[in-house]
């Protein structure tokens, strides 16, 4: 074999290894990323939940559907 054999060779395995960690570490940032958005996400929806919890009267209210105005008389 050539030097030139011998180093395309171990250029073809270096780079073999490097892409193989390259898509390891691409699908772990990837797993982070979801876990991430999916930790925001019951955030947010706890968050939510406590607004909707923590409501006054005036403001359930004004946010029913029906006219309260019937029922005042």
């Amino acid at each position: 074999m050539s030097s030139r054999n011998k180093d395309n060779n171990l250029t073809e395995h270096l780079n073999g290894d490097v892409l193989k960690q390259l898509q390891k570490k691409k699908t772990e940032l990837k797993q982070q990323e979801q876990e991430k958005e999916e930790k925001e996400r019951q955030s947010r929806l706890k968050k939510k939940k406590e607004r909707e919890a923590n409501k006054s009267f005036e403001e359930l209210l004004n946010e029913s559907a029906l006219d309260w105005k019937k029922f005042k008389d």
